[in-house]
């Protein structure tokens, strides 16, 4: 929850923060339900990333600050790709670091729209794998 809430706080600095903090214990509480993957260091087993999906959807890839920009992001998502055919995830288009990362990774925006509880536009976005039409 730690790497979920400093991650959010520090990319979403156009969101409150309280409203990072307010979400903290429904966060908590709905990870338990989600399929995570986590990303840890081979010596230490230490949790420096994961990615939180819902069927299809991906609720969201986070990174610990002091490990971003290491292919960690890259490899979760690379992970997850392997056993789907389809992805989806909103981001906030103001996240452009992430906006960019996503489309890297061949990611299409299929539909803008605003966020209805922060009131800040974000983009649909989804990847197909190169076999499916």
């Amino acid at each position: 929850m730690e790497i979920w809430l400093a991650a959010n706080l520090q990319a979403h600095s156009f969101v409150a923060a309280d409203y990072w903090q307010s979400n903290l214990v429904l966060v908590r509480q709905m990870l338990p339900q989600a399929e995570v993957y986590v990303y840890t260091e081979d010596s230490s087993q230490e949790i420096l990333g994961f990615v939180g999906l819902d069927g299809d959807y991906i609720a969201g890839i986070f990174v610990d600050f002091s490990a971003r920009s290491q292919g960690i992001g890259k490899k979760l998502l690379d992970f997850i790709k392997a056993a789907h055919t389809r992805l989806t995830l909103r981001v906030y288009q103001q996240n452009e670091r992430a906006v960019q990362f996503y489309q890297r990774e061949k990611f299409q925006i299929v539909e803008k729209s605003v966020d209805t509880e922060t009131g800040v536009p974000e983009l649909q976005m989804q990847w197909l794998a190169e076999n499916v039409k």
